[in-house]
């Protein structure tokens, strides 16, 4: 039996290993890969015969890859509930997530639909382990340790990727003295090693982490669903909880769509220098360490929810700057405030979520409801980012539309606040 103690350290290490893909991945090196690979020709790339902008074709393929995690994810934590196997599933979408980003080696100009299908599984991958690690959050901590703990393994996520994305910059800055043929050379290099990384530190948390908690019944595809039924009427039945996922989805849409399109915008509105654009993403993590660490002391101060409002208007602000910002230095800006918040807004949606749950419940098939909100949020945000970008040939009319997703968000925050003054959840408020 591991001490408490161990167990949480591993937990927040699952962090530490997948948020590479994040960053290196998802948000820094394949957008500017692919913004290289795809430039010419205007930018457009034909696939199946359509002819997409290159940035909304990237948009698109990130809204597919998280429909289809939203689509199977109730199902998956409705089995994981019953058979109590939640850590076999983290497994498996770990391999899958991990040998996907070694795959993306094999991703140049002339295997684009092989690179698009490698990037999309890698993002399954990373989406769908999420739901069972959140799982574990209600059940090796206290309900003080919510906001602490989730903001802890935020702050590790942002290190560790941090530590990565610099030793592949450094080989990416000398792909000459490391035997490759070029910066893309190393940058493809660089996607095998996140798979590497990811893979190999989830042995800590697969090592400490609970096994099952249910003994093994028979497997069946309609306990999933039953299961996964059971809890919606259950979701659905708890007001508290169904302003806060309706909240959540709204501003999910803003903030998931920002993380992952961000740099795009700077490298083909702005069109910043890829060393610069990626400085700044490494300063948007570190300042995402601090934001989470800040804003959990706050929600201590105020509670969860007043603390989240408090976020939500600082990404009204970034949306409206974002739309006017026409130079690097004022990019930079942004940037500031959108790393500050960054880890602020996940840390403090998980640990408030938490609050909502009732005790002595398998919590799987709850957190696979707030997976299914973000992922679909993630799926509206980034489709309606690329339709927009698609017929206007701008993706700063996206960026602008986007503040209206925050403005919804934070409406029904307010009205979750007022409702906890007479439906109080001491923790959340």
């Amino acid at each position: 039996m591991h001490s408490k103690k161990k167990i949480q350290w591993a937990w927040s290490m699952y962090d530490w290993a997948n948020s590479v893909h994040s960053l290196s991945v998802a948000t820094a090196l394949f957008p500017i890969y692919w913004s290289n690979i795809t430039g010419g020709e205007e930018g457009i790339v034909n696939l199946f015969g359509i002819a997409f902008k290159s940035s909304s074709l990237y948009a698109f393929s990130l809204s597919f890859a998280f429909l289809f995690i939203a689509l199977i994810n109730p199902l998956l934590s409705g089995i994981a509930d019953t058979k109590g196997n939640k850590k076999t599933f983290m497994r498996v979408f770990v391999l899958i997530g991990g040998f996907s980003c070694m795959g993306m080696y094999f991703f140049d100009e002339t295997t684009i639909p092989l690179g698009l299908l490698t990037f999309i599984l890698s993002v399954m991958g990373y989406a769908g382990s999420l739901v069972f690690y959140n799982a574990y959050l209600p059940e090796i901590a206290s309900a003080k340790e919510y906001d602490k703990l989730s903001a802890k393994g935020f702050a590790m996520g942002y290190v560790g990727c941090v530590i990565l994305l610099v030793l592949n910059l450094v080989v990416i800055s000398n792909f000459e003295t490391f035997g490759l043929d070029s910066k893309l050379h190393a940058i493809r290099v660089s996607f095998a090693s996140v798979g590497v990384w990811w893979i190999g530190f989830s042995f800590i948390p697969f090592h400490y982490l609970p096994d099952n908690t249910k003994p093994k019944v028979k497997f069946s595809i309609l306990a999933g669903y039953s299961q996964s039924l059971k809890i919606l009427k259950k979701v659905m039945s708890n007001g508290n909880m169904k302003l806060f996922l309706t909240s959540f989805f709204f501003y999910a849409m803003g903030v998931q769509t920002i993380m992952y399109l961000a740099t795009l915008f700077g490298t083909e509105e702005i069109k910043m220098d890829e060393g610069n654009l990626i400085m700044t993403v490494l300063l948007i993590q570190i300042l995402g360490i601090v934001g989470a660490y800040f804003y959990a002391w706050m929600a201590s101060k105020i509670g969860g929810v007043r603390t989240l409002v408090s976020i939500l208007m600082i990404w009204i602000l970034v949306c409206v700057l974002a739309y006017f910002t026409y130079t690097e230095y004022a990019f930079y800006g942004i940037a500031i405030l959108v790393g500050f918040v960054m880890g602020g807004v996940q840390s403090m949606s998980r640990s408030t979520y938490t609050k909502f749950l009732p005790k002595q419940e398998e919590h799987n098939s709850y957190y696979s409801f707030y997976e299914l909100t973000e992922k679909l949020a993630i799926v509206m945000g980034t489709f309606s980012y690329g339709f927009i970008d698609q017929i206007t040939g701008s993706m700063r009319n996206s960026i602008f539309a986007l503040s209206l997703f925050f403005a919804t968000g934070m409406v029904f925050l307010l009205i979750l606040r007022k409702r906890l003054k007479t439906h109080p959840i001491k923790a959340a408020e």
